[in-house]
């Protein structure tokens, strides 16, 4: 016979109360919020608001002196000016040279300076006292190096008979001797974040690695470099970070001529020089959106290396 009972409904138990927050607890949330805010403010207004006005000028016509006007999308079309992608491919050969150059630098030097032995904090002082100077100061410096005839540079260069050479009168010469000058202001602040990252490694592992009958360069590949990804890859974004928005240096030493004009003068030459607020914006928008992506993806490399 069939039954005509109704099925049974299957009794769900009743969620459990959300846990109520005790009075500490709100009022800890509320004192966070206050100590917080003096921050949110400043970078509200330091970095949110200017960042809102130069989208906004990116999308108008906007003269240095003049009233602006909306344009839509028009000022990106700088994107494909000739000047800029020069600058662009200068940008990107300098960034290249100088990241590599000066990884293989700092890294050779954190290597010879990373254990504690007599003296070695007075040569890591000498080697991280260019840090201290200004980037501007040292443009300074070398611009004096560079173009005197009687600075000590030239003076060696004529004892060792090469000549008169003219360091910042091309574009070769003038990225080599800009690449020389960034190695020399830098090595020593990357020597000392490598040095850290070396430190922190395990002693027992590079024991354990002498014990199967590894050698210095065998240890090198398959314990130092594998465990210092993290901290290369922090030296990589704040190296590639300053080399892409590199501007002092060039601007100082050659001011953009002989095709060493970077990104970030172009930027320059578009607002002041060209007097269109409206084109640099949208060239600085892209820059930003460039970054972004490049310290995402060191970001990401970063944690999932440190895992």
């Amino acid at each position: 016979m069939v039954s005509l009972s109704p099925p049974r409904q299957s009794v769900r138990p009743a969620p459990p109360p959300a846990p109520r927050r005790d009075p500490i607890s709100r009022r800890r949330s509320r004192l966070g919020l206050v100590y917080a805010a003096p921050m949110a403010v400043l970078v509200g207004t330091l970095f949110v608001v200017p960042l809102v006005l130069m989208v906004w000028m990116s999308l108008n016509h906007w003269p240095l002196l003049g009233a602006s006007a909306p344009n839509g999308l028009t000022n990106y079309q700088a994107l494909g000016d000739p000047l800029f992608l020069r600058a662009v491919w200068f940008t990107l050969k300098y960034t290249a040279v100088t990241t590599v150059v000066l990884g293989l630098i700092a890294f050779g030097l954190a290597l010879l300076v990373q254990r504690n032995r007599r003296g070695v904090g007075a040569v890591r002082a000498v080697l991280f006292l260019p840090s201290a100077v200004g980037l501007a100061s040292t443009s300074l410096l070398f611009y004096g190096l560079f173009t005197t005839d009687s600075s000590p540079l030239n003076e060696l260069v004529r004892l060792v008979g090469l000549g008169r050479v003219d360091w910042l009168g091309s574009t070769g010469t003038a990225l080599g001797s800009t690449v020389a000058m960034i190695t020399w202001r830098f090595a020593g602040f990357y020597m000392l974040i490598l040095m850290t990252g070396l430190q922190s490694i395990d002693p027992v592992l590079y024991e354990a690695a002498r014990i199967d009958g590894a050698g210095r360069w065998q240890t090198l590949w398959r314990v130092t470099l594998p465990l210092l990804r993290p901290t290369l890859a922090l030296a990589m974004v704040l190296s590639l970070t300053g080399s892409l928005l590199a501007f002092d240096q060039f601007f100082i030493l050659t001011g953009g001529r002989h095709d060493t004009a970077t990104v970030v003068i172009d930027i320059y030459r578009e607002a002041f020089l060209s007097q269109d607020l409206g084109r640099a914006a949208a060239v600085s928008v892209a820059t930003l959106a460039v970054l972004i992506v490049v310290n995402v993806a060191q970001m990401r490399l970063i944690r999932r290396e440190g895992r």
